[in-house]
């Protein structure tokens, strides 16, 4: 049986579930400037990821509010609220350290969970939430072998997801915590890449 060049790919690549993306300089004219993502799934049929710093002008008041739950004295009103992606903007993704699960909870890794439905927000609005969390709205996703050819490319820098970046590293400082953890400063990096 002859393999598919998407399936060549994603073998020479690996599956990148529980990695982050780091954006190259060569992504800086695009909506992933300089960001960072975590990956949740990576499959032959493509992937799924969550950008992890990149807020929105949207705190979890509003969602609350949105969601009707919670009412006046709602748990950390002003936690950023992010954009997880271009995918489904509307929709809503919450990464969270695994000591609780919900109605569509998956465990991604021993120390990261998603879950994607009403009753976390409902729980994090009583203070009932788990230990850490992340709210965004959107995905980042990618079709059958897209993002092997993105890697190709130099737009990506792949490397295993660290959960003290994505819960308790600052927003701001998490693409150069997660490049710094290569060794490399990406500032200093040009946006264009040759291969060798």
């Amino acid at each position: 049986m002859t393999q598919t060049k998407a399936q060549d790919k994603s073998q020479q690549i690996g599956n990148l579930r529980n990695h982050f993306l780091i954006a190259m300089p060569s992504l800086n004219e695009s909506i992933f400037s300089h960001t960072i993502t975590y990956i949740c799934d990576h499959s032959e049929s493509g992937a799924m990821g969550l950008v992890i710093n990149q807020p929105l002008d949207l705190d979890m008041a509003e969602v609350y509010k949105q969601l009707d739950c919670g009412g006046e004295h709602s748990y950390n009103p002003s936690a950023p609220v992010l954009s997880g992606g271009p995918v489904q903007p509307e929709r809503g993704f919450i990464l969270h350290s695994p000591e609780l699960s919900w109605e569509s909870s998956l465990k991604v890794s021993s120390d990261i969970a998603l879950t994607a439905s009403r009753d976390i927000i409902e729980s994090i609005a009583l203070g009932e939430g788990p230990e850490k969390y992340l709210v965004s709205l959107g995905y980042a996703g990618w079709g059958a072998g897209q993002l092997e050819d993105e890697i190709a490319d130099n737009a990506w820098l792949t490397i295993p997801a660290d959960s003290g970046i994505v819960f308790d590293t600052a927003i701001e400082h998490r693409w150069s915590a997660a490049s710094k953890s290569l060794g490399i400063d990406l500032n200093l990096i040009s946006g264009t890449a040759g291969h060798a």
